[in-house]
């Protein structure tokens, strides 16, 4: 007999203790017999005022991750650090003590590119401080993209992460698009973005690509599900 509500298929999510967006968002995506179910990585909710304040943060979040792990990574900071060598041995040793597959943010990022194609410019957000900033860059150089434009919103606490408004991401997709950016990408699971990027995506003509609607669509075509989903813009509702 197979699970009576998630007899398609039963994910597993990681997320910090602080983020509470990803929950709320992954289950708007939910196809029917699909089931979340989350598992948090405890981390406390220190002000971060600058780069050290950052890397402490990331240290906490390293530090419990192998206690949560199991199928879907709920959050994006760590999956885009060290770059694309990093990013890919933190995938084989999630995979590893997991046992299944993975759905990471910066590989699902990379992947929703490759299925609107012709992206090779990107203007991005972040909730993150400048040391942040610089990983997800590198890791979209390393891929082959350029970073034409990046706002980081420096998100006084990763709690507070979740508490920026509809407006300032507004603000910040305009700040980061232009002619010369084929895609606006937001990284930061916390950053409550799924629905406002589809909304962007009709207007602007072009992919807006929020992480979270990035991971869910990931992880339902690596498990065979090609269930559409309307009201995250086309990669949920196209591809």
């Amino acid at each position: 007999m197979v699970d009576a509500l998630g007899w398609r298929r039963k994910f597993a999510v990681i997320a910090p203790s602080t983020n509470t967006s990803v929950q709320p968002e992954f289950d708007d995506m939910r196809p029917r017999g699909v089931t979340n179910h989350f598992g948090r990585i405890w981390i406390p909710d220190d002000p971060v005022h600058d780069d050290a304040d950052f890397e402490q943060l990331m240290r906490h979040i390293r530090t419990g991750v192998d206690d949560a792990i199991d199928l879907v990574m709920g959050m994006s900071s760590e999956t885009f650090w060290d770059g694309a060598e990093g990013s890919r041995r933190l995938l084989e040793a999630v995979e590893r003590r997991a046992g299944v597959r993975v759905a990471m943010g910066s590989y699902a990022c990379e992947a929703a590119f490759e299925a609107y194609g012709g992206i090779r410019r990107l203007g991005v957000i972040t909730p993150y401080m400048p040391v942040g900033d610089a990983q997800v860059v590198r890791f979209f150089t390393d891929c082959g993209y350029e970073v034409v434009r990046l706002k980081g919103l420096k998100c006084e606490s990763p709690v507070l992460i979740a508490h920026v408004q509809a407006d300032t991401l507004e603000a910040a997709i305009r700040e980061v698009d232009g002619d010369d950016v084929d895609a606006v990408v937001q990284v930061g699971t916390n950053l409550a973005m799924a629905r406002l990027a589809g909304e962007a995506e009709q207007r602007l003509g072009k992919p807006v690509i929020a992480i979270n609607t990035a991971i869910y669509w990931y992880a339902l075509r690596q498990s065979g599900l090609s269930d559409k989903v309307d009201g995250f813009g086309a990669l949920l509702s196209r591809f």
